[in-house]
């Protein structure tokens, strides 16, 4: 009874979810919104045109910090296991990196976008 009233309330909640996400934008549309792209580049001109390469340095950053925070999700269950003195070792080598790699990142000003 317990798998089916947890099955039911899943399927429930994903349900409504996904009907919010699908009505809720679309009450509030506008010209910028319903153009097919979302980079901000008019989708019927010239294809020729100069992008800027830091919106690009930016977005290969994120994902690398992104991916990184990710090796660390499985952390609190780690630290169940018998050496939890490597396991928080690792970690902290780990986000040590993280913080150096942030901080030249920004002392190379990698994350600025004038110039």
């Amino acid at each position: 009874m317990n798998m089916l009233l947890t099955i039911t309330v899943n399927t429930l909640l994903s349900s409504i979810l996904v009907l919010i996400a699908f009505w809720l934008p679309q009450l509030n549309t506008y010209a910028e919104k319903s153009s097919p792209y979302e980079c901000g580049f008019d989708p019927m001109g010239s294809a020729r045109l100069p992008f800027s390469m830091k919106f690009f340095l930016v977005a290969i950053t994120f994902l690398l910090f992104d991916l990184e925070i990710a090796l660390l999700l499985p952390l609190p269950w780690a630290s169940q296991t018998n050496d939890v003195k490597t396991v928080l070792t690792m970690a902290l080598i780990l986000i040590s990196l993280l913080a150096l790699s942030l901080a030249y990142e920004w002392t190379q000003k990698g994350l600025e976008w004038t110039e």
